[in-house]
């Protein structure tokens, strides 16, 4: 974070604000060792796609090594499909209403597509809807390993694969997501549960007859920790990026984050606080009023408050203060609402030479 200043500067008037700033040599080196740290550890590396919705950046991953890509919406997996990735995990667990059926039926013809269930009702509609071709969609039980969101017991696994299988769908394996894990503290806490629960429903799935051929682990902050043998993959994706809230929890570096938003201070009116055009509309609310919005390193303040296109950045009582116009580096507390904010990415090094600019090609896609 300490080249952000240097890099707005160099940018200079070339951009318009707010507008997120990658630095491309710091991805390319978080991919790179995340990467290593998979193979390493006998893991198959399988991102999540939210983080940067970007065809290039999910190219960058795959060229490097990845064994597929994972989505969170049906969306998501349509398009890096279409830009031909050939396996892809959805893990979510999926209801196919209104379209979905007939567009799941389209997306296993053209890619190995996995798909979360945890429940048999989950089963019976996503049966239906493929018809003839319920054989080529795989499904992945979801276990709850401590986060409790979705997910079924471990225990419970292998009697709803079981079931899946009956209904002529192809049960390949468990995944989990150890999100209590995001506190400071917890996350090798959350990744010993994980592994837990991920025996626990392989034990399920071997008495019911049946291999998990996937065993599937997530997080960016416990992804250090998801070192079990049960543990097939893993399914990092903030660590593309990496944002205050991964620095905050120990999971990565000042130079380790790669991308900041650009943000130019607008107002200054005497108060505590200077006001950028970076609000909700830019950054999401991801944060808390104690520890902020969004962080601005160089001033040693952070963003406050957000309005839908007002950031109030707090600054220290006595420290330097901005002028109007000035360009201000913002380092978002979650990079992922951050990008979905935005229709692209400026693609910039630690230099400051702007290169690119990448489109955000699954911005927005949620169904």
């Amino acid at each position: 974070m300490h080249q952000f200043p240097s890099v707005i500067a160099s940018l200079g008037d070339r951009v318009s604000t707010p507008a997120p700033i990658v630095l491309i040599d710091v991805v390319e080196e978080n991919i790179n060792r995340m990467q290593a740290f998979a193979q390493t550890h006998g893991k198959q590396l399988r991102p999540h796609v939210k983080t940067h919705k970007s065809l290039e950046i999910g190219r960058l991953q795959l060229s490097a090594g990845a064994c597929g890509l994972t989505a969170g919406t049906l969306s998501e997996a349509e398009i890096f499909a279409g830009a031909g990735c050939d396996s892809i995990l959805l893990a979510y667990p999926v209801w196919p209403a209104g379209s979905k059926g007939e567009r799941l039926q389209r997306l296993v013809q053209r890619t190995d597509l996995s798909v979360g269930i945890e429940s048999r009702e989950a089963v019976d509609a996503l049966a239906d809807a493929m018809g003839t071709l319920r054989s080529r969609l795989g499904v992945v039980v979801e276990v709850d390993c401590g986060a409790r969101r979705s997910g079924v017991r471990p225990d419970a696994a292998g009697a709803l694969a079981a079931y899946a299988r009956s209904r002529g769908l192809h049960a390949r394996g468990v995944f989990t997501y150890p999100g209590h894990g995001g506190t400071v503290g917890a996350r090798e806490d959350a990744a010993r549960d994980q592994a837990a629960a991920l025996r626990e429903a392989v034990d399920a799935l071997t008495e019911n007859g049946i291999e998990a051929e996937v065993v599937s682990a997530g997080s960016t902050p416990t992804a250090e920790f998801s070192i079990d043998p049960v543990i097939s993959e893993i399914r990092p994706g903030e660590y593309v990026f990496n944002d205050y809230d991964n620095f905050r929890l120990g999971d990565c570096a000042t130079q380790d984050v790669g991308l900041f938003l650009a943000s130019t201070v607008v107002s200054d009116q005497g108060h505590e606080h200077v006001i950028l055009d970076a609000g909700t509309k830019a950054l999401a609310r991801e944060g808390n009023p104690d520890r902020g919005y969004g962080q601005v390193p160089s001033y040693g303040g952070y963003l406050a408050k957000l309005n839908e296109y007002h950031g109030f950045l707090r600054l220290p009582p006595g420290g330097a203060r901005p002028r109007v116009g000035e360009r201000i580096a913002v380092v978002p507390h979650h990079v992922c609402p951050v990008v979905n904010s935005f229709d692209e990415l400026l693609v910039t090094d630690s230099a400051g030479s702007l290169l690119d600019r990448w489109r955000v090609d699954a911005q927005g896609q949620l169904s």
